[in-house]
Formats: C-alpha cells, structure tokens, sequence
C-alpha cells in the first residue's frame, strides 16, 4: 500500500513515527488529544510523551500499512506494528480536526 492512499494527516503522521521524529510525532496532535494504547489512555501532551518514549516511538517502532478505510473525521490504519516493544497486527483508529489528530486508538488487527 502506497501512502498516498491514507488520508492527511494520518499518511503525514505515519511517515513521522516511521521515521521515529519524537518532536513530530507530538506535533501531530492536538493539545487535548488521548492514546487509547489497548485500553490504557493517555491524554494531553505530557502523558502521550511519556507513553511514547517508551512504548512507541522510543521503541523504534515501524508501522507498515496494510488496509485502510475512512469516513468523515475517522481514518482506520490496519497494519503491521514492529518495534523493540511490541510486535504484530494492529489496527490504529484515527480521529482527526484540520490537520492535527485528536485521538489514535489502537487495538488488535
């Protein structure tokens, strides 16, 4: 699957984790954003970072798309998920406003 069939700014977002750009990634949120991580949420800036620092983009983690689907404000990214953390299918939920995400939710693909 080529990036250009992901919607912005999720395409944006997945080519910043990949590229493991921890400044980036954060930007990509909006100041009141959650990571559902499993059923674990974090919410605003400072516990996104502190959940990806050693979770995700800390871990050196590598999404690689497989499906994707859309609507409105929500774009859903079915993939592999490789990292120093955690391995195997995912499915990453994103919801979005403008260019910024406002929540990414993962769970088992």
């Amino acid at each position: 699957m080529t990036d250009q069939s992901i919607p912005q700014p999720v395409a944006d977002f997945i080519a910043t984790v990949n590229a493991h750009d921890d400044a980036g990634f954060l930007d990509s949120f909006t100041d009141d954003a959650f990571v559902d991580d499993w059923g674990r949420t974090f919410t605003g800036r400072d516990e996104i970072k502190g959940w990806s620092d050693k979770e995700f983009i800390g871990s050196q983690g590598v999404l690689t798309p497989e499906e994707v689907s859309a609507d409105d404000d929500s774009v859903t990214v079915v993939g592999d998920w490789k990292s120093n953390y955690a391995n195997g299918r995912s499915s990453f939920r994103f919801t979005t406003k403008g260019d910024k995400l406002t929540s990414m939710t993962i769970r088992e693909g």
